[in-house]
């Protein structure tokens, strides 16, 4: 079992942590014709949209109270309230994603009161769904706000109005829960697996259809892609739940007690052994409903990507083998890289998150480190690799080893949002960044030799 070490700092150095309202306004970004609706000052709101918008470099839609210092001492419900009808009239949304700040959460403000007062006074709004999440910035990180959000999400009154189990024609549905660990590239790619296999993929949150990078005809004030208000309402139809991640576990439980729906938590899509699982689970549920189909239990598509990533892992493994490599990312995301590298005979040197989770007792590694990127620094010195976020390019140049970036955010590389890591086909494309990542590392190793000598 992992020890997860917890240094006793006065103030966090050099931040890795991002905060939970980051977390839940990203998830909310994966569901159709909405608008994350901030419940803060300006500031908190700038502060995720600039995040955002420089990671995915896409126009990313939210909104604040714009809370100030009277409106903070006196309450909120005035400027909840005409920012809701504000969103209405300006952008017509389908549902109102509404989440805390860390301003609002200390003055305590009883946001289920201000809504239940708000539906009282519109009730010409009493079809807008609102789906409210708390997300301090004080407490958790973007894992938190982001799981939080998707646990509220399954847990409102829409989600009950789908007929229970029915199943569509012809169709057999499954919920995919896809943890913050995934991109929109990653979500695409699960999408389309699911797919083949004959099943309909219910998907959320999903970012492949608001964050994929594409341009629409028209200027959209709201989410132009993602889960839609249809699908929320048929999430009592799907026949099983695939829950990708960890942190997605709560709300899978949430979808088994109101629904009866069965899941299974897959903790990672990368990696040999854990994408044949997911396969398996597939072929299984298919079998299961009898889905007509002309191919055998596993697609040959899949069966050929599996060969061609056997032949990745024998091309690399030469160059995993032994080396030592850091990581500074969220606990999902660490988990899923950790155990990858592990498989590819690599020692994880140094394990760094932002934010405690159960699953960081289940690393391939003695201590994980809940700190800062400065506590990254420190036990990262003598590397061969490192593995955070575009805020580490610093300490990369400073203890002159290489980094991949991975994470929130990637400010200083393209396609972050057509990325994908899992399953057979991204699981290739990770060795191959790596392995190539070491080929270089190793050539100028052996040119600064060379130079030295004939010195």
């Amino acid at each position: 079992m992992t020890t997860v070490l917890t240094p006793r700092k006065s103030v966090a150095v050099n931040p890795l942590k991002l905060s939970s309202p980051l977390g839940a306004s990203l998830a909310f970004l994966g569901l159709k014709g909405t608008v994350p609706l901030f419940h803060g000052s300006q500031g908190c709101t700038a502060f995720a949209k600039v995040v955002l918008v420089r990671h995915f470099r896409e126009a990313i839609p939210v909104a604040t109270t714009a809370m100030t210092e009277v409106s903070t001492i006196l309450g909120g419900e005035e400027n909840i309230e005409q920012a809701i009808l504000t969103l209405v009239e300006k952008a017509n949304p389908e549902m109102i994603c509404l989440l805390t700040t860390g301003l609002t959460e200390t003055r305590g403000d009883d946001m289920n009161g201000i809504l239940r007062s708000f539906r009282g006074k519109h009730p010409e709004l009493d079809s807008l769904p609102i789906i409210f999440v708390s997300t301090p910035d004080y407490k958790g990180s973007l894992q938190d706000g982001y799981a939080a959000a998707i646990a509220e999400t399954v847990a409102v009154e829409f989600a009950s109005e789908g007929v229970n189990n029915a199943q569509l024609p012809g169709q057999t549905q499954v919920t995919i829960l896809a943890g913050p660990s995934l991109s929109p590239g990653d979500v695409e790619e699960i999408k389309e697996i699911v797919g083949e296999f004959g099943l309909t993929p219910l998907c959320l949150p999903d970012l492949s259809g608001s964050l994929d990078g594409h341009l629409d005809d028209d200027f959209n004030p709201i989410t132009p892609g993602g889960t839609s208000l249809e699908q929320l309402q048929r999430l009592g139809e799907s026949r099983f739940t695939l829950a990708i991640g960890d942190s997605m576990e709560k709300a899978a439980k949430r979808l088994e007690e109101r629904f009866g729906t069965k899941y299974q938590v897959f903790p990672r899509l990368s990696g040999l052994a854990a994408v044949d699982d997911f396969l398996w689970r597939l072929s299984q549920i298919a079998q299961l409903e009898n889905v007509p189909r002309s191919f055998e239990a596993v697609p040959d598509k899949y069966r050929r990507q599996r060969k061609q990533l056997q032949d990745a892992i024998l091309d690399t493994h030469f160059f995993f083998g032994r080396k030592r490599i850091s990581l500074a990312l969220e606990p999902d995301l660490l988990y899923q890289t950790c155990w990858l590298l592990k498989d590819m005979g690599a020692e994880i040197q140094a394990a760094v998150t932002p934010t405690n989770s159960p699953i960081l007792k289940d690393l391939p590694i003695d201590s994980v480190t809940v700190g800062d990127l400065e506590d990254f620094e420190d036990l990262a010195s003598g590397s061969d690799l490192l593995i955070a976020n575009s805020h580490a390019k610093a300490i990369a140049k400073r203890l002159n080893i290489p980094l991949y970036r991975m994470g929130y955010p990637i400010f200083d590389r393209f396609g972050n949002g057509r990325r994908c890591l899992v399953g057979y086909r991204g699981t290739i494309e990770f060795l191959f960044a790596l392995g190539n990542i070491f080929i270089d590392a190793e050539e100028e190793r052996a040119h600064h030799f060379h130079s030295h000598s004939h010195n």
